[in-house]
């Protein structure tokens, strides 16, 4: 069990995500919750879990011998912590990690211990959009009534944040990136339709997908949920977001179209949402100090302005 006053590993991009969003007094406070949490819920805790950028994440064991992992989320200005258990119990394990136990009030989820994450496993791009098409697909499903935010909703805010995240940050990219992307969530606003709308995921990426049992025949579920009741084309513009070198090797559109084809989905709207994340995202990881990625991301975006699939 952690004793109160250990010191924790908390990895530092967690750390500047904390203090970017006005959470010092959580990141004191932290050792002491995790100790609070470990006796509550008859914990050992083990490693943190160095991937993170969101919560403090580290393996835990209960009383019985059970592997587990705990998670302990950074305050924010919405209920992210609803948000992820509402998804996980809607899911049920179907596509996303279990939820064995959580405390909202703290901001704390125990959930499975799974494999490892698909960015260990050194799998090429093109089998990776495989697996997490797949994955996402098990996730999506009607879910009308259950709260989470929309994706016109989810739009506004992107729109929104990414204009004011690039004036403090020093407009590190030019102005027509920034256009482009809100232009594009302004049609995905525009396009949302609450009858075709389901639960996606909202973060879908190689770091969020974990093996099942020992290795990558058992399949993946999905970790850190955000959320939405949206087009189902929202997750797979997140795949557009990631990897963002090699989108423009070759025809940058290419991807969309073939996500497109590959589940029946709109290209152009999986693009647009493409755009909207990859702008967003880079500004993001700018101000949390994760690069390359940052850089990347926006030097794609401005790249790709003037395509479309």
């Amino acid at each position: 069990m952690a004793e109160h006053g250990t010191t924790l590993d908390v990895p530092v991009v967690v750390q500047n995500k904390a203090r970017s969003v006005g959470a010092d007094r959580w990141l004191e406070e932290l050792p002491g919750l995790v100790a609070a949490l470990a006796a509550d819920w008859s914990l050992e805790i083990g490693a943190t879990y160095p991937d993170a950028t969101e919560a403090f994440v580290a393996a835990v064991q209960l009383e019985d011998g059970t592997p587990a992992v705990v998670k302990v989320m950074i305050p924010r200005g919405f209920d992210a912590v609803g948000h992820e258990v509402t998804v996980l119990r809607l899911a049920n394990g179907d596509g996303c990690v279990t939820l064995l136990r959580d405390d909202q009030d703290r901001g704390a989820l125990l959930l499975e211990r799974l494999g490892r994450p698909l960015h260990r496993l050194g799998l090429p791009l093109a089998r990776r959009l495989e697996i997490l098409t797949a994955t996402a697909q098990r996730v999506w499903r009607p879910a009308t009534g259950c709260g989470l935010p929309t994706g016109a909703e989810k739009a506004r805010w992107l729109a929104s944040s990414t204009v004011e995240r690039w004036d403090v940050l020093g407009r590190p990219c030019p102005e027509r990136t920034i256009a482009h992307a809100v232009a594009c969530a302004e049609r995905r606003i525009a396009a949302h339709d609450d009858e075709r709308a389901v639960l996606v995921h909202g973060d879908i990426h190689q770091w969020n997908a974990c093996e099942v049992g020992d290795g990558v025949g058992d399949g993946f579920k999905l970790v850190d949920p955000d959320g939405l009741l949206a087009e189902a084309e929202y997750d797979l513009g997140v795949l557009l977001r990631e990897d963002p070198v090699e989108l423009l090797q070759g025809d940058p559109t290419e991807r969309a179209r073939v996500l497109a084809v590959r589940t029946g989905l709109s290209a152009t709207a999986i693009w647009e949402w493409g755009v909207v994340e990859r702008v967003s995202t880079g500004l993001l990881c700018t101000e949390v100090g994760l690069q390359p990625s940052g850089a990347q991301m926006l030097a794609t975006a401005d790249a790709v302005v003037d395509l479309e699939p």
